[in-house]
């Protein structure tokens, strides 16, 4: 097993690193950062728009994964689901991205390739602190990239708020729900990709999930927890949830109390070969999130590849990051050739 720990020049050395600022205070904060922070918030604040249910992008559609609708729902009133406009992170700036709220009727969105058919299929998890979803910015932005390199890419909108763990603000706390209703949505969309693999012209060992911020928690949930979290539907449910390859950028969730590991995660050889990538400066989620993983992969001896840069902050997506991560894309697209996801490019003759 080989672990490929690279790090940006510019990393200087651990305890000489600030430590990171969550955006939910689940830690001191230095003035600096708070003012940041604050400053953000403003800005957010006052561009947000509220309007109704997110729409898919011409020609395209979002398909309901639960037929009869999603299992485990609290029996009680829901706000309708909602979309509102937001100033983005200084790491991604130029427009803004949006945010959509209140999902209580998940759906799969199929983008098929636009360049000729790798057969692969990637699975995309918006971030959010499974509060809201970065729907824009860490979704269909992913999706053009990736269907641009041949794969087909489904973009799962699972359900938000407190469908999995997160932060409550009215406690100070974070509470892990007793049903996983954001895990049961993973769950069910990769096996539903498997299961229309023939459909969608893609090869059902051949399908990855890709996930940010919160979305990097159920790309570490769904390469490690293989039981199902809900109770068979139909012919799908018994095909194989587990991703074939995964991928977390900035991922958060996953360093607990004392800088551990989610005891959930029961990493062993079956979990899933995993691309992490994180910056130090992140401002939202600790780096341990990364690291506290990257171990536990190294020590079940899962193939698996860490890319840590000094700067690049949180939540920047594939827009224009001022810093040398911006080439994540390309550090991705190599690590696929690699598993042979992706096929090798060939070299050009003089």
């Amino acid at each position: 097993m080989q672990i490929y720990l690279i790090l940006s020049v510019l990393l200087i050395s651990i305890t000489s690193q600030s430590v990171a600022v969550e955006r939910d205070q689940t830690r001191p904060t230095t003035p600096k950062v708070e003012q940041q922070l604050q400053q953000e918030t403003q800005e957010a604040q006052e561009t947000q728009q509220i309007s109704t249910a997110w729409q898919a992008p011409a020609g395209l559609r979002q398909t309901p994964i639960w037929p009869h609708g999603a299992p485990d729902m609290p029996k009680r009133d829901y706000p309708a689901e909602s979309t509102q406009m937001m100033a983005p992170p200084s790491v991604a700036l130029h427009r803004n991205y949006t945010q959509v709220l209140d999902v209580t009727q998940p759906t799969m969105m199929i983008f098929p390739p636009k360049t000729p058919n790798t057969g692969a299929a990637i699975v995309v998890f918006p971030g959010g602190g499974f509060r809201i979803l970065a729907i824009d910015l860490e979704g269909t932005e992913i999706c053009d990239w990736l269907t641009a390199q041949g794969m087909t890419c489904v973009l799962l909108k699972y359900r938000v708020p407190k469908g999995n763990h997160y932060w409550d603000k009215d406690c100070r706390c974070h509470i892990t729900p007793k049903v996983p209703l954001a895990l049961q949505d993973a769950q069910r969309t990769i096996r539903l990709v498997r299961a229309q693999a023939k459909e969608l012209h893609i090869d059902p060992n051949k399908i990855g999930v890709i996930g940010f911020s919160a979305g990097g928690y159920l790309v570490a949930q769904t390469s490690n927890i293989f039981k199902s979290s809900y109770s068979a539907i139909d012919a799908a449910d018994q095909l194989s949830s587990r991703p074939d390859f995964a991928i977390a950028l900035y991922p958060g969730h996953l360093c607990r109390k004392g800088e551990k590991l989610d005891p959930s995660l029961q990493v062993t050889k079956q979990t899933t070969p995993t691309f992490i990538l994180q910056a130090w400066d992140d401002p939202v989620d600790k780096i341990c999130n990364s690291t506290v993983y990257a171990k536990a992969l190294s020590d079940a001896g899962v193939h698996s590849e860490v890319h840590l840069f000094a700067k690049g902050g949180h939540a920047f997506g594939l827009r224009n990051n001022p810093h040398p991560i911006a080439t994540w894309p390309k550090l991705v697209e190599n690590w696929l050739r690699e598993l042979d996801v992706l096929p090798v490019q060939s070299s050009s003759k003089d």
